[in-house]
């Protein structure tokens, strides 16, 4: 019996062990938007030839002075317009978790989003 016990024991742990090495494995990859440039006007194309996967996480750095960061759903992307209770970033150094599917992030100070101040992320 003793044995059996020993053995199961050794199971589990092995187990944890083969979880914690897949979970590490799944870390998140962090993006600043615009990269050096950071967000402004004309960041639409940012997202080109970069692979985002949900719990990525981006981070929009800009002069909050000048500029937001509105999570929006795709009509508010298209249209430009912040629907009623979007979510809006406004320190100038915002961190954001990616949600699976597409992510939509403008900038709703007038004229803004309109000069390519917004982004569509798809999260895998």
């Amino acid at each position: 019996m003793a044995a059996q016990g020993r053995g199961r024991v050794v199971a589990v742990a092995a187990a944890a062990l083969v979880l914690c090495v897949l979970l590490h494995g799944a870390e998140s990859a962090v993006f600043t938007v615009g990269d050096r440039g950071g967000w402004t006007f004309n960041s639409n194309t940012w997202t080109n030839g970069k692979r985002f996967k949900a719990g990525d996480v981006l981070v929009f750095k800009y002069d909050s002075s000048a500029h937001n960061v509105v999570s929006v759903n795709a009509a508010g992307y298209k249209g430009c317009s912040a629907p009623r209770g979007a979510k809006v970033y406004s320190s100038g150094n915002d961190r954001v978790t990616l949600a699976r599917g597409t992510n939509y992030f403008i900038c709703s100070i007038p004229g803004h989003c309109q000069s390519g101040m917004k982004i569509a992320v798809n999260a895998a």
